[in-house]
């Protein structure tokens, strides 16, 4: 089954989240269980708590189609020990607000060696630092994002995706999360089922489909190879309908949370209902 949703807004409450998903139609969708834009929030009160997981089962969502999303602040790659090590508990906490709330994964970007040291030293600080939130919580998968390698960013590539994987302690609570526009920036055409196909069986054989967790569905406003991250509404960019008729109807990518991050909200009703329709094709 397929799960389409989008990242809706928390605001007011992580319990608006749910709400604010079946408004638009949605199956599934992701929030930030605090603001992203600061370090640190207050934890989650008992009635908190209660409240999101009361709505969320009266909306009909379990786990399974949620997919929260980290501050953007955190950088698990940073070269600098105190910058990491700020990052390091942010990310702590962010894993154990999503094991408060009964969720079962985070979504977040691996970080950024900001040219100060060799990628691939800065990819072993991000694994260490999985290691280590992982080792402080308990059932939460942590779900790695592929980037659009803009700037010195880290997960452009499906090789260090397999690189960070291979690399963590406990390899049942790891997982990827792919975006679409990330991945196309990236170098990795979509544009039709043949380019489709051998995108996503190139990121089977080097990462693997068992470690998905979810997705990011979003059209592209670059060319392809660009390195540059713009989102455009599905069907309107770079990439084209064909990628998210091919998604919605591979078996693949049955079961976990397709997350519209499309820059015109206004327009998830219909893009989910497009997506639905492409999925009833097959």
């Amino acid at each position: 089954m397929k799960y389409f949703g989008a990242h809706v807004s928390a605001s007011g409450g992580v319990d608006n989240a749910p709400r604010n998903a079946r408004a638009i139609g949605a199956t599934a969708f992701a929030l930030f269980t605090k603001n992203q834009r600061q370090w640190s929030a207050a934890p989650l009160t008992a009635a908190q708590i209660a409240a999101f997981r009361a709505a969320a089962d009266e909306a009909g969502y379990a786990p399974a189609q949620i997919l929260p999303h980290d501050t953007y602040l955190i950088n698990l790659g940073h070269p600098d020990e105190e910058a990491l090590r700020k990052s390091r508990t942010a990310f702590t906490e962010e894993m154990l607000r999503c094991q408060a709330l009964g969720l079962d994964r985070l979504n977040f970007h691996p970080g950024s060696h900001l040219r100060k040291i060799p990628e691939e030293a800065s990819l072993d600080l991000v694994a260490e630092s999985i290691n280590l939130a992982l080792a402080a919580t308990e059932g939460v998968t942590a779900v790695i994002e592929n980037t659009a390698g803009q700037g010195s960013n880290l997960g452009y590539s499906f090789e260090h995706l397999a690189y960070l994987v291979g690399r963590i302690d406990d390899p049942s609570r790891v997982g990827v999360c792919l975006d679409t526009c990330h991945a196309f920036a990236a170098g990795y055409d979509l544009r039709t089922a043949e380019a489709c196909d051998r995108t996503f069986d190139e990121f089977g054989r080097i990462v693997g489909f068992r470690y998905l967790r979810g997705m990011h569905l979003n059209d592209a406003m670059k060319p392809l190879g660009s390195r540059v991250d713009r989102h455009a509404p599905l069907g309107e960019g770079e990439i084209g309908w064909e990628c998210f008729r091919y998604i919605a109807r591979d078996a693949r990518f049955d079961g976990i949370p397709l997350i519209l991050e499309t820059p015109d909200e206004s327009r998830w009703p219909a893009e989910i209902a497009a997506l639905e329709a492409f999925a009833e094709e097959a």
